[in-house]
């Protein structure tokens, strides 16, 4: 309809006809932003930014509120606008859908929460009236306040007594200052104390919904300890869980997203559609993050430093550039995606001249058989390696087949000079379980007889994280193992075999833990 023609109706409308027409209207208006928080903010406040994952985590906060689970956590990286959309414009949000609800908004100081409860005032002063809501004359604590309808809203410290308080819907909102907070056990077991003793027994039977929103510390942490006793909603539990990493990862199940592994967590602040960016961003977290914290804060996956194969600080220490050693052997080590996993472990590096296997690149990810003998190819190239092990538990012969098709591919799309001669394929065969293969590799770390030549933050991680009960079975630790393994034999002592051909017999009998057979292509040396 034009300009005009509207103009010409309204013409002949009464003024009753046009405030109907109009409150209608402005009604739909604010009805259709309540559909969820973040629709709400979006529509309230021109400098909130919509980003798909805020989308998904306003639609999880309105399930809560609908009765479809009474528990809800949220776990995403710092600063990318959870807090904002939950403990500001959630309560708000319910503060409108149920106006004579009680809402606490809890955090692990009394002036964030202080400061959370103010913006909820706020937004109730901006913007209440046009959802019937209005402070209650004579409630001017800030800390706690009434509306007129008979809801309201407390904000306290994690630890703060909430007494003669009923409340309907609990925000806790990152119960953890920081990591010292969440390795102290006593701070720890205070916060779940809290929690079980004085938030839950202030709930009511009408609504009793709590939603968690917070970034990782520690496994032990109030989101570590609710998942362990009551579980997660799909697997029979209770709990709702909405996690999003910086960085999508199979691991982790479906991505809330629907996030291809390796893509990014949307940004407030950069363009959703501007992938290198966001890339660049988290990349630049993982970059200057120590690594535990990197899997912590950015990946919301943080692990128990005791009981793992080496300690983080083990391998600080071993990071070392190198200069001045001589490589003597060359090698690109590859444990191919398979067997329930998705990710490949393709590492390189080289025996040099001081006896000690250098690790020198990691370019494991998530691969198809394609991909990974590609990138194995590729580093074997970059790199002049003499040698290419990989483990043929799953693949048998196809991963020596993928190999030299990759090797020839290259070759002819003119990444890899016609000429240049592929490298022996030596093919590997574990027969133990992971723990057994990866100690004595550790122990080599522990006797510095294996070192770092740079920062490898996932294959770090993995060595210092990863537990002999821990059902995944990460890629880059045994492709590590295997690279050292066939540049320092001794390091496995009689549980490696090197068969110099497949026909030869295997000398150390049948208990061997790898056995390893040589095979050539037309590019073998």
């Amino acid at each position: 309809m034009s300009g005009q023609d509207l103009t010409d109706r309204l013409g002949h409308l009464d003024d009753v006809d046009l405030y109907r027409q109009l409150a209608a209207a402005s009604q739909a208006t604010r009805e259709d932003l309540l559909r969820t928080p973040v629709s709400l903010a979006r529509g309230l406040d021109d400098g909130f930014r919509m980003r798909p994952h805020l989308r998904v985590i306003g639609e999880a906060f309105v399930g809560v509120a609908r009765g479809d689970y009474d528990r809800l956590l949220i776990v995403t990286p710092p600063q990318v606008g959870k807090s904002t959309s939950v403990a500001e414009w959630g309560p708000f949000w319910w503060l409108c859908t149920y106006p004579q609800d009680k809402v606490a908004v809890a955090s692990y100081s009394d002036d964030l929460a202080l400061r959370r409860g103010k913006v909820i005032r706020d937004l109730v002063d901006e913007h209440g009236h046009e959802y019937g809501l209005h402070v209650k004359d004579g409630s001017g604590a800030a800390k706690d306040w009434d509306l007129a309808t008979g809801g309201g809203v407390r904000s306290v410290g994690v630890g703060a007594g909430l007494t003669g308080f009923s409340v309907n819907l609990l925000v806790v909102d990152d119960p953890h200052k920081d990591r010292a907070d969440a390795e102290s056990s006593r701070m720890r077991q205070a916060v779940h104390d809290w929690y079980s003793s004085t938030a839950l027994k202030r709930l009511q039977p009408d609504r009793n919904a709590v939603v968690i929103i917070l970034t990782r510390w520690h496994p032990d942490d109030l989101a570590g300890r609710r998942l362990a006793e009551e579980g997660r909603l799909e697997e029979g539990g209770r709990w709702k869980v909405v996690h999003l990493p910086a960085i999508a990862d199979p691991k982790f199940g479906i991505d809330p997203l629907g996030r291809q592994p390796g893509d990014p967590l949307p940004h407030p602040k950069i363009r959703t559609r501007d992938r290198a960016a966001l890339l660049a961003w988290w990349h630049d977290m993982k970059r200057t993050s120590i690594v535990r914290d990197w899997h912590a804060l950015g990946q919301g996956d943080p692990q128990p430093s005791e009981g793992a194969l080496v300690s983080a600080e083990l391998l600080r220490q071993l990071r070392d550039r190198g200069e001045g050693v001589e490589p003597q052997k060359i090698a690109v080590a590859v444990d191919p995606s398979g067997g329930g996993r998705d990710t490949a472990g393709v590492v390189g590096g080289f025996l040099g001249d001081d006896n000690r296997v250098w690790i020198t690149h990691d370019w494991s990810g998530v691969m198809s058989s394609a991909e990974w003998s590609t990138a194995a190819c590729r580093l074997a190239h970059e790199t002049n390696a003499a040698i290419i092990y990989v483990e043929t538990n799953y693949g048998g012969d196809m991963c020596e087949l993928a190999i030299n098709t990759s090797w020839e591919t290259l070759q002819r799309d003119g990444e890899i000079p016609p000429k240049k001669l592929k490298p022996m394929v030596q093919t590997v065969r574990a027969k133990q379980g992971k723990l057994l293969r990866a100690e004595p590799i550790a122990q080599q770390m522990i006797q510095d007889r294996v070192r770092l030549r740079g920062v490898f933050p996932d294959l770090e991680h993995e060595w210092s994280h990863w537990m002999p009960t821990d059902p995944m079975s990460p890629g880059r630790i045994d492709a590590s193992v295997y690279l050292v393994y066939g540049l320092l034999p001794e390091a496995g002592g009689a549980a490696v075999v090197h068969a110099p051909l497949a026909q030869r017999p295997n000398p150390a009998g049948p208990g061997a833990a790898i056995s390893y057979t040589r095979s050539f292509g037309s590019g073998g040396r």
